[in-house]
Order: structure tokens, then sequence, then C-alpha cells
């Protein structure tokens, strides 16, 4: 499977910079307005150490990383959800994504224009959320003009969904989002199909000035503070530097980052984030031809875990051979932990760890 975020944002804010770095896909990036006129969609390799780990001692003829998706949406302004700034189509984009990257200035800079004429994040947060809040009333309202007709049949379960719409017409009309408007899991059958740009989790990536990079600031803390109301995840970056590093060879690159004093790049810290904050993990598989990291959610059980290499894997799911990754690179190969007693049989309830090495057993 393969994570898709739709990078969203005011125009100035260091949208397609951050695309650019993230993807390399050569989204024009200039001082003024709508200079993304069409979606870019980029696929991106998902940093982990563990997956260079592996290869290193293996040595298979290919290394293939687990991938997410990026879509990068041109500025909204006030008044998108109305057709401004080509806004209605840069919102069906957005309708598509699993998570939201909305993207915060959080620096000053003279040069560079804010087309709200100065740097405010929370008031540009909620710019964006009341846009994409009208966008949904929109195709809420929608939903409850057919059911309305709908329910002159009697029919109760139609007369049922009418009335949860409704509220969720009312709750959105007041400024509210659809995260915060109580229901249980049946009563959301009524609108789950609307795929509604209010209930997708959010990452703020915040981008701050050189000099903010390490320790942020007074804008970044008003991020943070917004975002914890639904412990939202915030990652700080500076777009500038992550251009340039874009741009280095892999030791060039660990040499910047020391002597920046950070760890890993904003860049590497958003993606992991992405995807802790939809609940994925990685498995990895080891093998002479290729060693690979495969995405499924926390939680998945082994067949399951099997069929996002193919289907017929989950279909004819015998067994999986299994191996902690911890215990892989510490005996140094697949034969060394097998002699070891480290290579587990696992069955059909077997839930596949993060960092698990699997080879699958199938037959169809």
């Amino acid at each position: 499977m393969s994570l898709k975020c739709g990078i969203v944002g005011l125009p100035n804010v260091g949208k397609s910079t951050l695309f650019n770095a993230l993807s390399n896909a050569g989204a024009e990036s200039a001082n003024f307005p709508f200079c993304t006129i069409d979606p870019n969609i980029g696929l991106v390799p998902v940093p982990d150490k563990r997956l260079d780990t592996l290869s290193e001692i293996v040595e298979p003829k290919e290394t293939i990383p687990a991938t997410i998706e990026f879509v990068d949406i041109a500025g909204l302004v006030k008044g998108a959800s109305e057709g401004k700034g080509k806004g209605n189509a840069f919102l069906s984009h957005i309708r598509e994504v699993d998570l939201i990257v909305h993207v915060v200035r959080c620096f000053d800079d003279e040069d560079i224009i804010h087309v709200e004429g100065s740097v405010d994040p929370e008031r540009d947060i909620r710019i964006i959320e009341d846009e994409l809040i009208l966008k949904d009333l929109e195709s809420v309202e929608k939903r409850v003009d057919k059911l309305q007709k709908e329910s002159k049949s009697g029919d109760k379960k139609v007369i049922a969904n009418y009335e949860t719409v409704k509220r969720l017409a009312d709750h959105l009309s007041v400024g509210n989002t659809a995260r915060t408007f109580e229901v249980d899991e049946e009563e959301r059958e009524a609108y789950r199909d609307l795929f509604l740009l209010t209930e997708k989790p959010v990452l703020y990536a915040c981008n701050v000035s050189e000099e903010d990079v390490n320790d942020g600031n007074e804008w970044v803390e008003t991020v943070k503070e917004i975002a914890s109301e639904f412990d939202d995840t915030v990652v700080m970056f500076c777009a500038k530097i992550e251009a340039e590093i874009a741009e280095l060879e892999p030791d060039e690159k660990e040499m910047f980052l020391e002597e920046l004093g950070v760890e890993r790049s904003g860049l590497d810290r958003l993606i992991q984030s992405a995807y802790q904050n939809l609940g994925l993990i990685t498995y990895f598989t080891a093998g002479p031809k290729e060693v690979r990291a495969w995405t499924i959610e926390k939680g998945t059980k082994a067949p399951k875990a099997a069929g996002v290499i193919h289907t017929d894997f989950e279909k004819g799911f015998i067994r999986a051979e299994t191996i902690a990754y911890e215990d892989y690179v510490s005996l140094g190969s697949e034969k060394a932990a097998k002699e070891a007693g480290k290579m587990r049989q696992e069955g059909k309830d077997y839930v596949v760890k993060d960092g698990d090495v699997m080879l699958f057993r199938f037959n169809v």
C-alpha cells in the first residue's frame, strides 16, 4: 500500500519548495501566488536505515523502499470553496488523500510576499480550515436534499440517515469540522462515502527560518497549541535548507546535517510522522534478488500482510517464516538466525510487528 498525502496551505508558505525537495519533481517555485497551476504528484521513497542495513548484509541485486505519494495542491485562498483561485478543482484532489499535510508559514521575510500581508499562523490555519468546512458543507447539503426526498417513502433507515446528515450540516454550518461531529460507526455510514475533507487527519509542517530550525519560535508554539486539539503532529522544517539537502549526495547530506546539529532532515521526520499518524508500520523481505520494505497497518495479521505482495499469497497462505529485525542484524544472516532458533514459524493469527523480516509460504 502507498500512503497518499495532500500538501495544502496558503500561497507562498513553502509548499512547492517542500514538494520539490521531497520528490525532485521540478514543480515551479516562484514568489507569486498560484505558481503551481495543476497538482503535482511525486512518489517518494520512505527513509529507513533498517532497509539500508539489511541491504548491506544481504547484498541483493535491488533494494526497494516503501513509498509515500505526495500531491502538491495549488495555494488555497479565501473563497476557494466557491471556486476562487481555482479552488474547486484543487479541493477535489484533497478528497483522494489519506492525510493532509498543512504547510504553515512560521518565518518572516520581507522579500517573500504573504498573501494576507503578515505572518499569522493561527489566522492562516483558520482560513484553510474554513474553506475545507465550506466545501464539506456543500457536499453534505446535497446529501441532505437527496435523503429528504427519499425519506418520503417511509423507509426507517433512510429517515435515520437523513436525520444524521441534517445534524452534520447544522454542525458544519456554524464553523465546526466533521472531526468534532459526535456519531457512532453506524450513523457515520450515512456520509462515509463523501470522504469529507475535515474528517481527515492533519500533519502541520511549520516552515521556519534557518535560525529557528532547531529550537522553533513562538509561531511554531501557536501551531502546536492548535494541533493539540486532535493530537495532530507538528513537524518543523526549513524549506530553504531542505532544498539544499535535496541536491546533495548521501554522504554530503549526513555531513551537512551534522553541521546543523540535527540527526534527521525535516523531510525524513515529516514522512515518518505521516506514517505514525495513520498507524502504519513496515516489514521486510530479504533475498538475493531484492531487499524490500512493505507498508501495512499496525495490527495486520500475517495473511493480509502477505496479500500486500500478491493476492495469491493471502489466498493460499500456509505460514510465515519470521525473524525479528534485531535478530537478523545481530546474527548477520537468515541462515545464522535459523540455526540460532530465531526464525519463527507463524500462522494465520500472527500479528506482524514493525521490522519483521518475513518469508511467506503459500499454495494456490
